[in-house]
């Protein structure tokens, strides 16, 4: 009597774990692969990452020289965070970023869940003096990229130097607002307007911005994002 009482409540407790085995992989808990996960899983993950504007550009873009939470994408972010905006802001700046370079980089950085991205290249073309033809057609290839994956483009300007003459620096603007044109595209018609020649703005190179300036160049492409962000609805939290 004692061994069958044994047996069947043996075989209760069994049927109880079974059964707790099995809601728990309906609910998600479970690893079919008998792996472990990191805490909260993926797909929790993948639950709490907000979409991204991704800020894509130079070193002006990556923060060259400044302290984390310097730079201008670093700036907007805090932006968002303050208004309630339920976007995360990445920043995939190059120091010595081209056009050229930033075709094939574009590849690896646009992706399914971005909205919107900040595309701000063009600056180390007009150093070097790269024909304006070249910089245009770089520029398109990359907008066309992100528009076949519905992503939204910001587009963010460069003034070539005075070194290649007044025709190189008109035609040189021109691009970007042909490109915005021709795209239908929101435009920030030069990147360091208002922060070039100030040298209270600018590192000791006389070119790039300091965290002063990086918050004039964040100012001045938020006015043009937060109406983008305003047409897709927000994302408020």
């Amino acid at each position: 009597m004692v061994g069958r009482v044994a047996r069947v409540t043996s075989r209760f407790v069994w049927l109880v774990l079974a059964a707790l085995g099995l809601m728990s992989g309906a609910c998600g808990g479970g690893t079919p692969s008998g792996g472990a996960q990191p805490a909260g899983g993926p797909l929790a993950s993948q639950e709490l990452r907000r979409p991204r504007i991704v800020a894509f550009g130079d070193g002006v873009t990556g923060g060259v020289g400044l302290a984390e939470g310097q730079s201008y994408p670093a700036v907007i972010q805090r932006y968002l965070d303050e208004a309630g905006y339920n976007y995360d802001v990445a920043s995939f700046g190059e120091v010595g970023e081209t056009t050229a370079s930033a075709v094939d980089r574009a590849e690896g950085v646009l992706d399914d869940d971005i909205p919107i991205l900040i595309l701000a290249v063009g600056a180390e073309d007009a150093r070097r003096g790269v024909p304006v033809e070249s910089v245009k057609r770089n520029l398109s290839r990359i907008i066309e990229r992100a528009r076949e994956r519905g992503i939204g483009v910001l587009l963010v300007g460069a003034e070539a130097p005075p070194d290649f003459g007044p025709d190189y620096v008109a035609t040189f603007r021109q691009v970007f607002v042909d490109l915005a044109r021709e795209y239908g595209l929101v435009v920030v018609p030069a990147q360091l307007e208002g922060v070039t020649g100030r040298r209270e703005l600018l590192q000791p190179d006389g070119i790039t911005p300091n965290a002063d300036g990086a918050r004039v160049v964040a100012d001045r492409v938020w006015l043009a994002l937060q109406p983008m962000v305003d047409n897709l609805g927000g994302g408020f939290e």
